[in-house]
This record gives C-alpha cells, structure tokens and sequence, in this order.
C-alpha cells in the first residue's frame, strides 16, 4: 500500500512521486516491489561526500554506505547534489529526483496528489537527517506553521517565501478585500475602477523579490506608458521623464549633460545597484554603495542647487523629491528622488492592466498555488500562536496585539517610531481627457503638479502656498478603468499627519492651473482624508502611506535595531515600517523571511 510517512531513528521519509516505499528490516532500508532506494552513492558526490562518510557510517542505517539507487525497468538514476547551508554552517543537502517512469512490477502507481518538486535531504555534521517531499498534503510532522497578520504585498510575499520553503502557512486579513495598500474598487461611479492608495509602481517592475514569483501566469500584466513621468510649467511648455536618458536630457537644455552625469553611472551599475539599496542591511556593502550614497544622503536642495542651474532641471528633480515626503532641505531627501529617477530611465513607470489589484490578485494566487491559504475578514486581537508570525502591520498595531507579551523596552522602542505627512485624495470620473496646456503631458500616466522648485520645497517643507500634487490618469493606457470615452483620474497631496483640513478645493484648482477647463469634466469625485485611510488600512496611520517616516535616523534602523526582528521568538515584523521601506516591492516580505531563514526558523 502507498506509505504516506515513515520514520526511522529520526530520519523522516515521505512517499516520492512513483509512489515510493520503504520498510525497515532492523539494519538498513530493503527495497519493495522493484522501487528504488533513495539513497545518493559516493560518486554522484565525487570529493564533497567524502569529509562526510566517516560521520555517515557512524549512523544506524549507514545511510552514505548503501548501494546505489537501482537503474532498471525504466527507473532513471537518482539525481543527487550537495552544497553548503545558507547559513554558512558545515552541512549537507541532497537532492533527489523521482524516477521518471514507475517500474512495471509496482505494487502500485503514483499517488493522486503527486506532484513534481523534487525531493531534499538536508542534514548537518551530525547527521540528523530530514528527506522533505514538499508536498502540503504529506508535510512531515517537522513541518513548520507560519501565520501573517496583512495581505499587502509585503504580507503575501513574505507568505509566498514561507511556502516556497514547505511551510504550512495562511494569511489572516482583517478587511473582506485583500491587497492592503494595493487594492482598486468602483469608488465613484459603476464602471469606473479606482486605485485606492498606489496606482504607479516602479518600485515593482524592478524588485528582485517580485521577479522570483511568474506573477505574469497569475493574470498580472504591465502597461507602461510612452513616458514615466511629465511635469509641466506656467509657460504651457512640460518637461518629460523619459525612458532614455538622452532624450530626457534634451528636455533639460543646458542641464541635460548635467543630468546624464548625474544618472549615466548609476544606470550602467543598476543591475547590482538596485539589489544593495532594497537589501535589509545596505550599509553591508559599503563599497557598492559608496558613490550612491554619497548623494543620496544630501537634501534634494542641495544637490539639485549643486548639479543643476536651470528651473527645468531642479523642478523636475523636486517633484520626484517629494515623494519621499521630507522636506526637501532635509538629509536624505535626495535619495528617493535619485531611485525613482534611475528607475524611470531603467524599467520606467508602469501601471497593472486593471488596476493595482492585479497585483495582490496575482501574488495570492501564487501563494495558493504554492499550497498557501489567505482568510478574509479574519481579524487577531492579539499575536497569535505559531512557531513563525509575520507581521504586516507597523509599531503602533504591533504594540496592541503584543501588549501583554513584548517586554517594555521594546514596548518603548516601539512608541519612539514616528509617522510621516499624511495624504489627502481624491479620486475622479472623467467625461474626457484631461485638456492639458502643455499636450505632452498625454504621454505619461504620472504628472506632477507644482511649478517650480522653490513652490515645490514650500509646500513640502511648510505646507505653505499651492499643494504639491501627485496626478495619475490610467484610462489613457487602460481603457479597462472607465466606460468608452470617458476616464479616470487620481490625485492626492501630503498635508500633516492626520490633519482635518479638507483639500479639495486646493487640488482642483493646482489642476486648472495646468489644465484649464477640467473641472466641468468631473462626473463625480471621491474624497479620502487622512483619516479615512487609516480607517480604510490601519496601516496608514494619519494618512502616512510609507509606514513611518524616511528622516534618516528611521532610513535604516526601521523600526528598532532588530529591523525585522523582535524580542519575542519567531515573531517577525515585514511591513513597510521595516527596510527599504514604502512602496510596492514585496522587499520589506522577503527581507523579514531572510531573518527567519538566518535565526534557523526557515530552511
């Protein structure tokens, strides 16, 4: 009969594809039925066994002294390999291939729910042995169980990491909706479909994360408009952030080789650039860095005063500041502005076909396929009981669920974090286009609205003059969003943190300024205060979409020294309050997993 588990002296084995058994004969393992053994033998191994085998022999079964796996009646060999632990430990992995073809003298077939991952070994100096089947309905009863607290991208991803290393795992999302900061709905009107909080994700099309994950096969597909990014000026003339460097700097006139010197060297390094600056730990790799960081660590005034001489340039180089949402006097408010920039010119700026909720849809269903589970309307009270908890979620909700577990200084480390400027939007539906002044600003989905860098710098420092403000327009590129003929729109500007101030009136007439005649366009709006945010995602705590603020003392150390960590075993923080930070990346999920795959929890 099929064997579903069996033990032996603490070496756990699980049935293979064809339908493996084994048996115990109180010296080694006999063979049945003409199956194979599951045994690597010395030459699969050449040199990388032999520092083993005087180990090995001194197991009961002596596993690495047994023959060879059987090679006949159509059975392929076995498929071994071995490396070192992640962890730099001196340990073994052996990974077994299933026979492709099941012997004819079998007592029986493949099981129903086989499937074609191949089997691991994985087993340290002392030979305490563990054969994973990685399969969800065999788990071993070493198996571990994993639950997340948030189904944004960072909670599916880190989810998606979990399951990808056989772990029994389920996300709990408190709202009936999954996507946390990545969800779309019909705010306005039926037919029109908003994004709620991201509509624009560079940060996305570029993450080393994402790119592990065929999220394309799960329905998400990229749209990337003709340009990322227009800004345009009182003079009815718009500058343009291209995808090539070259035709940007014509934008720019007597700045544009400035601007190529500033991004040429940058954009050539961006391949290993972009891994360093979205790890857990950049300052590990202090040399990658260095010529990076020496700029990213300036305020965006100062290095746009020192590289630029022009209005175009330096207004073009602040609107992609604000999004940090400092000051653009303060230190690091560059840094932002330089990797949405270089981000621009390298993968551009593009939009999901359907909204931001293709996004979360497709991570989910990967996450399913991958043997995940996600509940909706499921909501903790307080840390649940499992050996890893993954937390999407920032300090102030971590501190409810854990008061009465986490010690108090960490308690107080929590309490220190702080929130950045909260959002003010507003979404649109559109009887047409918006009637730009400056036409190019059709080619770009992202448009930001402020003039000058000094208007810009104001608002963003003070909150003092017209509101710097962010637009999107996706039914351009998406006719998906509005009815035919008629669009959508999206736009918010930062006010402070929490702030009841209501800034309608303020947006739309930034609008105008640059696109006369919209307002007689506007079929119904949708407003979402600070407060209505957070109510909407306890995450954006008074309206704060990055999940604290980016100052340069909570850049790195995000949100205590422990990063992802905390005093509390298997208890993990991956939310945007943890490095790199906010935008849709899934980096703050994979980088969390990283930890618990380093502290031992994760294989």
């Amino acid at each position: 009969r099929p064997v579903d588990l069996v033990q032996v002296d603490g070496v756990d084995f699980q049935t293979a594809q064809a339908g493996l058994a084994l048996a115990l004969d109180g010296i080694g393992f006999q063979r049945i039925a003409d199956f194979p053994l599951p045994v690597p033998y010395q030459r699969a191994f050449g040199k990388d066994i032999r520092p083993h085998r005087s180990a090995g022999h001194g197991a009961r079964h002596h596993l690495f002294g047994m023959a060879q796996a059987v090679n006949g009646s159509g059975i392929d060999p076995v498929d071994a390999a071995v490396q070192g632990r992640m962890n730099g430990c001196d340990g073994l992995l052996i990974v077994l291939g299933p026979p492709a073809v099941s012997p004819t003298t079998a007592s029986h077939g493949p099981r129903a729910d086989a499937n074609g991952r191949k089997i691991q070994i994985a087993g340290s100096q002392s030979f305490s042995v563990h054969l994973l089947y990685n399969n969800p309905r065999l788990a071993s009863a070493e198996t571990t169980r994993a639950v997340v607290i948030g189904s944004g991208p960072n909670g599916l991803a880190a989810a998606i990491e979990l399951a990808r290393a056989g772990i029994d795992v389920t996300v709990h999302e408190t709202a009936a909706q999954i996507g946390g900061g990545a969800r779309s709905a019909e705010l306005t009107l039926p037919g029109f479909v908003h994004d709620i909080c991201s509509a624009v994700h560079p940060w996305a099309i570029a993450s080393p994360c994402f790119e592990r994950y065929p999220l394309s096969a799960h329905g998400l597909e990229w749209i990337h408009p003709e340009s990322p990014l227009a800004h345009p000026l009182d003079d009815g003339s718009a500058i343009l952030l291209e995808r090539s460097l070259d035709a940007t700097c014509a934008h720019l006139g007597p700045d544009g080789e400035s601007w190529r010197r500033l991004f040429e060297p940058f954009l050539s390094d961006w391949a290993r650039l972009r891994v360093a600056v979205l790890q857990a730990r950049p300052w590990r790799n202090p040399f990658e860095l260095a010529g990076f960081g020496m700029k990213a660590i300036r305020s965006a005034r100062g290095l746009a005063e020192s590289a630029f001489r022009g209005e175009r340039a330096r207004a073009l180089f602040a609107g992609i500041a604000a999004h940090s949402e400092l000051p653009l006097e303060a230190w690091a408010s560059s840094a932002i502005a330089l990797v949405l920039a270089i981000l621009g010119h390298a993968s551009g700026w593009p939009i999901p076909r359907g909204g931001a909720q293709h996004i979360s849809d497709a991570l989910a269903s990967y996450l399913i396929a991958q043997g995940g589970r996600i509940l909706t309307a499921s909501r903790w009270d307080t840390l649940p009981e499992a050996p890893i908890v993954m937390c999407d979620i920032t300090p102030r909700q971590l501190l409810a669920l854990g008061s009465t577990r986490l010690p108090e200084n960490f308690r107080r480390a929590l309490r220190r974090w702080r929130y950045g400027p909260g959002v003010f939007k507003l979404d649109w539906a559109l009887d047409g286009p918006i009637p730009w002044r400056a036409p190019e600003c059709l080619r770009a989905a992202t448009v930001h609205l402020g003039g000058t860098f000094d208007e810009i710098a104001a608002w963003e420092s003070r909150f003092t003059g017209a509101p710097f403000v962010l637009l999107v327009q996706p039914s351009l590129f998406d006719p998906s969003r509005a009815p035919r003929g008629k669009h959508t729109a999206w736009a918010y500007c930062h006010v402070p943190n929490g702030s009841c101030t209501d800034m309608t009136e303020a947006i739309e007439s930034q609008v105008e300024r640059f696109a006369p005649g919209f307002r007689p366009l506007i079929l119904s709006r949708h407003v979402l205060t600070p407060e209505a945010l957070e109510q909407h995602n306890p995450n954006l705590v008074g309206g704060d979409v990055s999940g604290g603020a980016m100052n340069l003392d909570q850049m790195f150390l995000r949100p205590t020294w422990r990063l992802y960590g905390t005093p509390l075993p298997g208890v993990y923080l991956c939310s945007s309050s943890t490095p790199p930070g906010g935008g849709v990346h899934g980096m703050c999920g994979y980088n969390a997993v990283e930890q618990a795959r380093g502290d031992g929890r994760v294989r």
